[in-house]
């Protein structure tokens, strides 16, 4: 390497620099724009493949890159908001998508580029309001990409006519190398993206050899790069998958088997009807960016065709290599571990929420367990339990205290603006189901109490506990349920229920009194059967302030 290549090599990695500011800068502050209301776009629009493909396709054209589509995916399907099978057409669009980035680069954009980062850099400056800020910062993102393209565009044009340049590009034209170095640059890169705009750029630029004017690179190099770029962009879908759940780690392998089998296709394709291919795309191509950008689009189309077929069966062979070892609800209570929260991972400040809310969620049927495991011991007179109950409540506190360890980091983020006002509420709703768990250890307490004491509630003590527990427990499972769907059309119905058992409480301990005068019932058993409403209306009053989190101001009880 010639010294006096140093200064454009430093010029290339420049605008390739800025180039991967710009994509990601637009990225982070799409989904941070988006946010909760992308989530429910996912739910709603990939129960269709198709709807599925055409969503993933928008989204991933908007944040111009398919690693960052599929990451979010994996982090979607690890917190249960996607299924495996629903995921696919968002895979598949996502590739589609990521074609768009080709296709601006071949235009004639860097010109006005200047001005689309004045304009974002102004309005970010003088205007207050959050989600217009946001905006801003995607089109300064937009005017970053392209500076950064017209800065790599000029270094690519000196460094072109060096010797060495031109022999690393000889080399590419053996079509087994071209697809290795195009997969080994992507994953390095971690966005195909990237390489394929840089191809673009290279495929226009024209070297003398020998007197005689050529293409740097051949039409042929630049197919078989292309084809090997698509496996490599599949590596940060694959590192977000490492820590993740089965789901997720499958979503991952699919994602890579559409892109392996792709090659495998346009491999065969290329092999046996190149020159006809080649032929096609120029027909519909002036120039020659036009041309990658071009057969990027088309290529990945064929791709997604192909996944249409080889879906199912691709699912099936993930099941088949990440199988499933036990039971989603056989979970070992002494291996203590956060299922959907990747604590060594790579954040992804637009599924943070989600994995939390999947996590408190989890958290919460540990919590039921124990409160229904703690009164049937006490009703039934069965303690046989109680060794399990105080596992799992350690289990619980664990969770308590990591989820809560957590959301502190995840308040260091760049979170999408309704998470962000979201996230405080979480912290609340965390504290008040570890205390209804509080609560059922209480209870289990007050079961062996009743044992070692040889106390007895009176027929219709039982039955008051028995009532006033199935409607605390009824109104239990709509809070949690109020707060995993956000339904805030539910408060009437759940504050009579509320009500009832605030009522209950005083018209048991009425009740009790009575009995105790009447002599029906003993002191000892008093001072149980007090503890016992008392605790169950506080387990109410938990339960509706965990259904108050979803609202702008939280109601605390």
């Amino acid at each position: 390497m010639k010294a006096d290549m140093i200064p454009y090599i430093f010029s290339l990695l420049s605008g390739l620099a800025l180039f991967l500011f710009g994509m990601k800068y637009m990225s982070e502050n799409l989904q941070q724009a988006a946010g909760q209301k992308l989530r429910s776009v996912l739910d709603k629009c990939t129960k269709n493949r198709f709807i599925g493909i055409l969503v993933g396709t928008v989204f991933t054209a908007f944040i111009q890159s398919s690693g960052a589509t599929t990451v979010m995916e994996v982090g979607f399907v690890n917190s249960g908001l996607l299924t495996l099978e629903r995921s696919v057409g968002l895979t598949l669009g996502a590739n589609i998508g990521t074609s768009i980035t080709s296709q601006l680069v071949s235009l004639k954009l860097t010109a006005v580029a200047p001005i689309i980062i004045f304009v974002g850099a102004a309005i970010i400056t003088f205007v207050k309001r959050p989600l217009v800020k946001r905006i801003a910062a995607i089109v300064f993102g937009f005017g970053a990409l392209f500076l950064g393209i017209s800065l790599m565009t000029d270094s690519l044009q000196t460094l072109a006519q060096y010797e060495v340049v031109q022999n690393a590009a000889t080399v590419m034209s053996n079509p087994i190398l071209a697809i290795l170095i195009g997969l080994v640059i992507t994953s390095l890169v971690q966005s195909s993206s990237v390489t394929v705009s840089t191809l673009v750029l290279l495929a226009d630029i024209t070297v003398v050899t020998n007197g005689k004017e050529h293409q740097l690179l051949t039409h042929t190099t630049c197919l078989f790069f292309i084809i090997g770029a698509y496996v490599g962009a599949c590596t940060p879908a694959v590192i977000a998958s490492l820590h993740a759940n089965r789901n997720a780690k499958r979503t991952a392998f699919v994602y890579l088997m559409f892109n392996v089998v792709g090659l495998a296709v346009l491999g065969v394709i290329l092999a046996f009807f190149g020159k006809e291919i080649i032929g096609f795309i120029e027909s519909i191509s002036h120039g020659h960016k036009r041309f990658v950008a071009n057969a990027d689009t088309i290529f990945k189309l064929i791709i997604c065709v192909v996944g249409l077929f080889v879906a199912n069966p691709l699912i099936a062979l993930s099941k088949k290599v990440i199988h499933k070892r036990k039971s989603a609800d056989d979970e070992d209570e002494e291996e203590r571990t956060l299922k959907y929260i990747d604590e060594s991972g790579t954040a992804v400040p637009a599924t943070a929420i989600v994995e939390i809310v999947s996590e408190i969620e989890r958290m919460s049927k540990k919590v039921r367990r124990n409160f229904v495991g703690s009164m049937e011991a006490l009703l039934n007179n069965d303690r046989k339990k109680s060794e399990e109950i105080l596992e799992r409540e350690e289990y619980i506190d664990y969770l308590s205290h990591k989820i809560t360890e957590y959301m502190v980091k995840a308040n260091r983020y760049d979170l999408p603006i309704a998470d962000r006002n979201r996230l405080g509420g979480l912290f609340h709703v965390v504290i008040d189901i570890e205390r209804i768990g509080d609560y059922a250890v209480n209870f289990i307490n007050d079961a062996w109490k009743e044992k070692k004491q040889n106390i007895e509630f009176s027929e219709e003590g039982t039955k008051e506990i028995q009532h006033m527990y199935t409607s605390v427990l009824e109104l239990y499972d709509d809070c949690i349920e109020v707060f995993l769907t956000m339904d805030d059309t539910r408060f009437a119905e759940l504050e009579d229920k509320e009500a009832a058992i605030d009522k209950m409480e005083i018209d048991y301990q009425e009740h009790h009194v009575k009995r105790m005068a009447e002599e029906k019932c003993s002191i000892e058993s008093g001072l149980i059967f007090t503890d016992l409403v008392v605790g169950l209306e506080r387990v109410g009053d938990h339960s509706m302030n965990i259904a108050y989190s979803i609202l702008p101001e939280k109601k605390d009880l």
